[in-house]
């Protein structure tokens, strides 16, 4: 027999035998299937997958969408980190934009599957969905009835000798990518509080919204030293997490922003948010109840946020001092005791409550820095302390060059930082004049003009305070002469 007959004759024997053992296959299973019942079905199965098991060097973790009733974070990082493995040989994706958010989110579509690379292992994920016949089955996150009887997660497959560098580094590398991404593609909200949902549901009690202000720290018109300083500071907060845990503090920083109106502190803040890509809660304390709504508020803000209490001094009576109030009362007035107080503020900023949460910038912003209670403003609470002054020449210049777009000297500079200097006039009115027209030379005389006027009201309102003051002071010495005089009369 020929070389050539005898390889037939070995593959029809070949062929001949895995077509029986596959016939004997499908009846077995035909059987099983009709015959036995659903649960020694499983147990037969299970024992058959684990037998051949043995002989495999690969592991496979099973990472369920959900654990119990609550979001599997793993399974949220692998769907957010796989998304930037898609290779060629990937033929279905899954796409997503949610309303009002900027970018467009890709993710592995089920029963796909992609090979990733990590410190020279290989590991291959798949998508894994399978339908639950149960009525009764919810998804707690899928709201779309198509979703309820679908389970969703992602096998893991790997050599078995990689199972503790998986634990210990793989997955932690995963969680730490996928944080950053979404950091990036996050869109900055602004949260305010809903009255009506603070009690119904606390994860609903903020309402978002984008944060569309285009402000930056480029477009701010202050001080460049003062801006670099915050710019550092800021940096320097975000990259010390095991710092703040070694020497025992919670992981927050705290801004209190003061100067006139119309200085920039609410573009100030925008620009934090914009630059740390963080969201802004908006408080006003003037529509809590009491200390217990504040705690209830302020555990419902997210990590990497600013805390926000615009107008401090005079928003809420935040001195603590209601029993002088009280004993002024007259008998059987009615009070409404129930407010929040300067110590219930203070345990959020400073106390134990400080620590519910990571990543955390406070910021508090007052016109008069003096009306505040001392206690508010020490270190650990507010820490960084920013005088928000009136325009400088250096704001003058940004704001020319954002405004007018005048990169360079201009013959007019000269005179307007003189004015500026002499005139206290705040960055927004400065703004105010360089929008009334778009030819520059025509908008900065208006400005020199508007100076000019601003300079004598200036002088004129110092001048009648002055006066006022005089007058005030002549009065209480003739109050002062009266008593003297009163009291000689009563001695003799």
């Amino acid at each position: 027999m020929s070389s050539s007959e005898s390889k037939l004759a070995m593959a029809k024997t070949v062929l001949s035998t895995v077509g029986s053992i596959a016939a004997t296959a499908m009846v077995v299973r035909t059987v099983v299937h009709e015959y036995l019942p659903p649960e020694f079905q499983d147990y037969l199965f299970l024992g058959i997958r684990n037998f051949f098991n043995r002989f495999s060097s690969e592991l496979i973790m099973v990472i369920d969408e959900f654990d119990g009733l609550v979001n599997n974070e793993i399974y949220e990082a692998a769907e957010v980190y796989l998304g930037t493995k898609i290779s060629s040989n990937t033929h279905r994706l899954k796409v997503s934009k949610p309303e009002k958010e900027k970018s467009i989110n890709v993710a592995m579509e089920r029963n796909e599957e992609v090979t990733d690379f990590f410190d020279g292992a290989k590991f291959q994920w798949v998508l894994i969905c399978r339908q639950v016949e149960g009525k009764n089955f919810y998804n707690p996150r899928d709201t779309n009835s198509t979703l309820r009887s679908e389970v969703r997660s992602f096998q893991l497959t790997f050599h078995k000798k990689h199972k503790d560098m998986v634990l210990v580094s793989y997955l932690p590398y995963v969680l730490k990518e996928a944080k950053s991404m979404k950091q990036e593609k996050k869109t900055v909200k602004l949260f305010t509080v809903d009255a009506e949902m603070m009690y119904s549901n606390l994860a609903d009690a903020w309402t978002p919204i984008n944060l569309d202000h285009p402000a930056t720290f480029n477009t701010l018109a202050m001080d460049s030293k003062l801006k670099d300083m915050i710019l550092k500071d800021l940096e320097r907060f975000v990259k010390r997490r095991e710092y703040y845990r070694k020497v025992g503090k919670a992981w927050k920083r705290g801004y209190l922003l003061y100067g006139p109106p119309g200085t920039g502190k609410s573009s100030l803040i925008a620009a934090m948010a914009n630059y740390l890509n963080f969201d802004i809660y908006d408080l006003e304390l003037t529509e809590l109840r009491g200390n217990s709504e504040l705690r209830r508020l302020l555990l419902a803000t997210a990590n990497r946020s600013i805390l926000v209490v615009e107008d401090i001094d005079c928003t809420i009576e935040l001195q603590d001092r209601l029993a002088e109030t009280r004993a002024l009362q007259p008998p059987g007035f009615n009070q409404q005791e129930k407010q929040v107080t300067l110590s219930g503020l203070l345990n959020f900023v400073d106390g134990l409550w400080s620590s519910c949460g990571d990543e955390r910038i406070i910021v508090f912003t007052t016109n008069y820095k003096e009306k505040l209670d001392p206690a508010l403003l020490r270190p650990g609470r507010m820490d960084v302390h920013v005088h928000m002054s009136y325009c400088t020449p250096c704001g003058f210049r940004l704001l020319a060059s954002n405004y007018l777009g005048i990169k360079d000297h201009h013959e007019l500079f000269g005179e307007i930082e003189d004015l500026i200097q002499s005139t206290e006039v705040t960055p927004a009115e400065v703004a105010e004049q360089l929008l009334k027209n778009d030819e520059p030379d025509v908008a900065l005389w208006g400005l020199i003009d508007f100076l000019h006027v601003k300079r004598k009201e200036n002088e004129e309102a110092k001048a009648k305070k002055v006066e006022l003051e005089s007058v005030e002071k002549e009065k209480e010495s003739k109050e002062k002469e009266e008593r003297e005089k009163e009291e000689k009369e009563v001695q003799n």
